[in-house]
């Protein structure tokens, strides 16, 4: 297996925290996507006065966005079947800040940093869509759990 590159990462940020940068990032303007992510912290640190820290709720989020099983279509005999199987710890992560940015992606009429900042709080309280993306990617894992057996193949 090929060893995992090092990135550089800055003393006041975590790996996730600049994966979330990258993923936010358009046309290589990451200058741009490091200030929305600032402002994000920013509009949570102002929402709870008093409360959890903004990156606490930044992790609880993702960790409440990041599905346990996913559904890939396997083809056998001419049929198509949707095989439930378990995501490793890196896809997780992948799955669930892709979610988070592009539900945010979707929507208009506010600043990015705002519309990341409630997606953000939605996430962290189990709401929101990108844990509803989660909650049906689960659900039809479990409507696919007879072809289990097929993962195998």
């Amino acid at each position: 297996m090929a060893q995992k590159r090092s990135l550089f990462i800055p003393h006041n940020s975590s790996e996730i925290q600049e994966k979330f940068i990258n993923y936010v990032m358009k046309d290589g303007k990451k200058s741009t996507a490091r200030t929305i992510f600032k402002n994000m912290i920013k509009t949570l640190e102002e929402r709870n006065k008093g409360g959890k820290n903004p990156l606490e709720i930044f992790d609880l989020a993702i960790q409440n966005a990041m599905p346990n099983v996913e559904i890939r279509a396997k083809r056998m005999g001419g049929s198509v079947y949707q095989v439930p199987h378990e995501v490793p710890e890196k896809r997780r992560l992948t799955l669930a800040i892709r979610w988070i940015v592009q539900s945010c992606a979707k929507s208009s009429g506010k600043p990015m940093h705002l519309r990341l900042a409630d997606e953000i709080q939605q996430a962290s309280e189990m709401m929101g869509n990108a844990v509803k993306k989660k909650e049906d990617v689960h659900r039809m894992a479990q409507a696919n759990k007879a072809f289990a057996h097929l993962a195998k193949y």
